[in-house]
């Protein structure tokens, strides 16, 4: 007969078996992110946490979609993370005039942005497997404007709740 396991054991094992688990969650399926500065205001605030659905991207038939908030490793610095909305899809072109963006000649229509400035830029377009994001608050945001596109490959996932503070819990629009 099998000798029954000692009380440390047991604890050692569940703790093990749970930062195991926390591990792979972290790494492939969820990740929590704190959202640092006021590119996103009023969308996401200074201090919000949101989850971001790491595996998202590698479900079959599924792909960003414009308007989506993203987390991204930043193109010109890939230790640091960023959130943004996407604004252009790969093929797509992107201008802006006095801070009106248009894809593919038409005017994007942007309720979420309610911090307006009168950037212009040339029509650019986006290349296979990249992505041009912008901050919804656009005098405030280092965005596209400045360093360009975000590769497919550096998309961590779309914010997908915001869990703090907590009288500000929901799905980011």
């Amino acid at each position: 007969m099998p000798m029954p396991k000692t009380w440390w054991r047991e604890t050692a094992e569940t703790v093990l078996w749970a930062l195991a688990l926390a591990l792979v969650l972290r790494t492939f399926v969820i990740q929590a992110f704190w959202i640092p500065s006021t590119s996103m205001v009023p969308t996401l605030e200074i201090s919000d946490r949101v989850l971001v659905a790491k595996f998202w991207y590698y479900l079959p038939k599924v792909s960003p979609k414009r308007g989506q908030i993203v987390v991204f490793k930043y193109p010109q610095d890939t230790r640091k993370d960023y959130v943004k909305r996407i604004i252009g899809l790969p093929g797509d072109t992107v201008e802006m005039r006095n801070g009106i963006v248009y894809v593919n000649g038409k005017e994007l229509f942007e309720d979420y942005v309610k911090n307006t400035d009168d950037y212009t830029m040339p029509m650019i377009t986006v290349p296979e497997k990249s992505y041009f994001c912008l901050g919804d608050n656009r005098p405030n945001s280092q965005d596209g404007r400045f360093w360009g596109f975000v590769p497919h490959k550096y998309l961590r996932g779309p914010a997908v709740v915001r869990y703090w503070p907590l009288n500000r819990i929901g799905i980011p629009k």
